[in-house]
């Protein structure tokens, strides 16, 4: 695994432990989360990528090595057949080939080797970010829920308290109702008419008021005679 990718995992798996807490203070903290999510995403395709390589590399060097001790085995054989029969100079071009493959042979094994704990290392950050991914997938979930739950709860509350209003202004109204009739015998009306129904009621006020003007004048009059 290259450094920036190991780096970049590592960062990831323990970097953003802190991220809920960050998102929290932003103003929109769901989609940094769900950004991160991606993020991780992310990180596995490119390790998973990586560790393709790893693997041709590893499959490479086992063919060589494979090819190469296969071919140091027949010079072997070969080396005998020539020094039989004599061909001395053959059996030494045969000796410093095979020494040319025995060179080659630790840097194979050593390749492999390495591809192998590579191989690890990135099957082990693949498991590492999916399970740092799944964390923050619940953190998520449990965000939403209690958002949800804080916005109906908040709901409620605005609901309730409009309830609580309304019935307050029925109970003054019903209040300064029982207070205009125990004062005057006559129920208060409040808003119970349209603005025609008030006109004609205001009309005929005055037309009783000035009844009973005319007839005090009258009486008067009968009183001065």
């Amino acid at each position: 695994m290259t450094e920036s990718l190991l780096s970049r995992v590592g960062r990831l798996v323990s970097g953003t432990a802190n991220s809920i807490v960050d998102a929290v203070e932003n103003a929109a903290p769901d989609l940094i989360m769900k950004q991160a999510i991606r993020e991780l995403e992310s990180a596995v395709e490119d390790v998973r990528d990586a560790l393709g390589l790893a693997a041709v590399k590893k499959h490479v060097a086992s063919q060589r090595l494979a090819e190469t001790n296969k071919t140091h085995e027949e010079l072997s054989e070969k080396i005998g057949i020539a020094l039989k029969a004599g061909e001395k100079d053959l059996a030494r071009t045969a000796v410093a080939r095979q020494m040319d493959l025995e060179a080659q042979i630790p840097i194979l094994e050593k390749t492999i080797a390495d591809a192998g704990d590579e191989e690890q290392e990135l099957n082990n950050s693949i498991l590492a970010l999916q399970g740092r991914k799944r964390e923050m997938t619940d953190q998520l979930d449990t965000y939403i829920t209690q958002k949800k739950a804080a916005m109906k709860q908040e709901a409620a509350g605005e609901a309730g308290a409009e309830r609580k209003l309304s019935s307050t202004l029925d109970n003054a109204n019903s209040a300064f109702e029982r207070a205009m009739k125990a004062a005057t015998g006559v129920p208060a009306s409040i808003n119970n008419g349209s603005m025609a129904d008030d006109a004609k009621l205001a009309k005929l006020d005055k037309m009783t008021r000035d009844h009973r003007v005319e007839e005090r004048l009258a009486a008067l009059e009968v009183e001065l005679e």
